[in-house]
Parts: structure tokens; sequence; C-alpha cells
């Protein structure tokens, strides 16, 4: 073999392994106004930043397909996943639903049904792979200027119960749960988590969640 044609295919295999290394991952986002990003602009979308934050973390991963509406019960998010086009299997999946079962006064119980509907959804989307799919949980809008006229202290308690029934339905299948309602409740400290509504995250909180979303990547992409 001749220095240049030797020369040729090392060069060859050096560029495909690292055009291997940076094969983009996809990730499919479920939810409603918190993963959609109402008031937010798309960049600002949680999904969205974490796609980027992973970047910097050799972690590669197409834009978010998401499927969120603002307003969207578990009912109607499911309604939304059935008629969406999906290409599944994808590597990652994230669920985070419920805020809009609490905000209208719907039945916890019936809420416990849908949602481990949903998830078993979810696994389904992830090829049945339960370490690529993770939950967040709901957020607390009652500490927002929205509902400075509310019982505040109802909604927590409320979006506790909520959150405990997300917390172990997960828990017995094994899901990933990650707990951002602590920081949606610093916004009286954090005036910048406030999107512009006066109900929604900001870009700025949707960073703080991140922080918390990134170890659960780092870890399974490392196991």
């Amino acid at each position: 073999m001749n220095n240049n044609l030797f020369l040729s295919i090392l060069i060859g295999l050096l560029l495909t392994s690292c055009h291997k290394e940076k094969v983009k991952q996809s990730f499919l986002a479920l939810g409603d106004s918190y993963t959609i990003g109402e008031s937010v602009s798309e960049y600002e979308r949680w999904p969205v930043q974490l796609v980027a934050a992973l970047e910097n973390k050799n972690i590669f991963i197409a834009p978010p397909k998401i499927i969120a509406k603002t307003g969207w019960t578990t009912e109607e998010l499911k309604t939304g996943i059935d008629q969406a086009i999906l290409d599944y299997p994808y590597d990652w999946v994230s669920l985070l639903i419920g805020v809009n079962n609490q905000y209208r006064g719907n039945s916890i119980s019936a809420f416990k049904t849908e949602f481990e509907q949903l998830l078993t959804q979810a696994i389904l989307f992830s090829g049945n792979r339960k370490d690529r799919v993770f939950v967040v949980s709901i957020p607390d809008w009652g500490v927002m200027p929205f509902a400075k006229d509310r019982d505040q202290s109802q909604i927590a308690m409320q979006i506790d119960n909520f959150n405990q029934v997300i917390y172990e339905v997960c828990a017995r299948q094994e899901i990933a749960f990650i707990d951002i309602t602590p920081i949606s409740r610093t916004v009286s400290e954090h005036p910048e988590f406030i999107a512009s509504d006066g109900l929604h995250p900001s870009g700025s909180q949707y960073a703080n969640w991140i922080k918390e979303i990134i170890p659960f990547f780092i870890k399974t992409s490392n196991d």
C-alpha cells in the first residue's frame, strides 16, 4: 500500500469517527404551557435551552419535537399525541403535565389514571427504555403575580398533592422525577423568574430548571 493511499484511508476513518461522535440524538417533549414556553421566545423554552446546554457537555441532541399547548390537561395532551405524527423511538422523552387539571379543579384520581396512561405512552415512545424517560414536576403558579388575589396556600397544597401523585407513579415505574417546584417558589427573591404575563416562568427560571435536569442526562449517558 503506498503512502498516499494509506493517508487517505486514515483521514477517512478519522472523519467517520468524528461524524459518529456528533450524530445528534432525538428528543420528544410532552406537556402544556410550560413545555411550549408560553410568554417566552422559542429559544427560551426549557427543552430548547436544555439541548443547547447539553451540547456544552458533549451530548448532542437535535431540536426537540414538542407536543404541548397552553391550557392542556392530561386528556387534551393525550388527544394531541394521538393527532401528532411521531417518528419514534426517541432517544429521550420528557413529560410535564397536570397544572391545568389542578387549575380547573379536576379530580386528582382521574388525573392519576390519565397520567399513568401518558407515562406508559412516553415509555413506549422511548423504545421501552425507561432510563431515557424523565418527568418534570408541576411548578407552583400560585406564587405568581397573576394569583395575588387567590388563595395561594390552597394552590400550593393542591400542587403538592398533584406532584405527590406524579412522584409515586414515577417511583413505581422507576422513572426519573425531577422536582423543579422549589425553584418556582423563589420568585419573590427572583422577580426575573416571572414572564411578562405575570403567570408563567421566564427564560431565566427555565434556565434554572435546566440545572436540575442536566445531571440526569449526564448520568444516563455515562451508564
